[in-house]
This record gives structure tokens, C-alpha cells and sequence, in this order.
């Protein structure tokens, strides 16, 4: 569950009730498996990983499908 560009992860935080009591939870990133080609990368060459959905709509990669 690790981002192929930019490296997100997952990582641990509090939920916090209304009285104020703190359990440990995991916060996952939106991550797909996906094939895919870097928009900088002058071969175009298809890669196939996870991907976040945010790195997708910031179009620092393109689907291929």
C-alpha cells in the first residue's frame, strides 16, 4: 500500500471520540494497481504498480489501458 511516485504510506493517528479519549487507527492512502506511464520519461515505457488516485489527477503519470 505504498504510492509508486510519490511514495505515500500508510500512517498511524489517533480517532478521538467526543470525550476526548484517543485510539490508535490507520490512515490508508488511495492506492490502485495500475499500468501506467511517467509523463516525464521520453521512452514512455508502460510500468505496472500502485499508484494514488491524487498523483493520477495531478497528471504526474497517464493510465494506460
Amino acid at each position: 500500500k505504498i504510492c509508486a511516485v510519490c511514495t505515500k504510506r500508510p500512517r498511524s493517528t489517533f480517532s478521538v471520540s467526543h470525550a476526548h479519549n484517543r485510539s490508535k487507527r490507520w490512515l490508508y492512502p488511495n492506492v490502485h494497481r495500475m499500468r501506467f506511464i511517467f509523463i516525464d520519461d521520453p521512452k514512455a515505457k508502460v510500468h505496472h504498480a500502485s499508484v494514488c488516485t491524487k498523483c493520477l489527477k495531478r497528471g504526474k503519470i497517464r493510465k494506460v489501458i
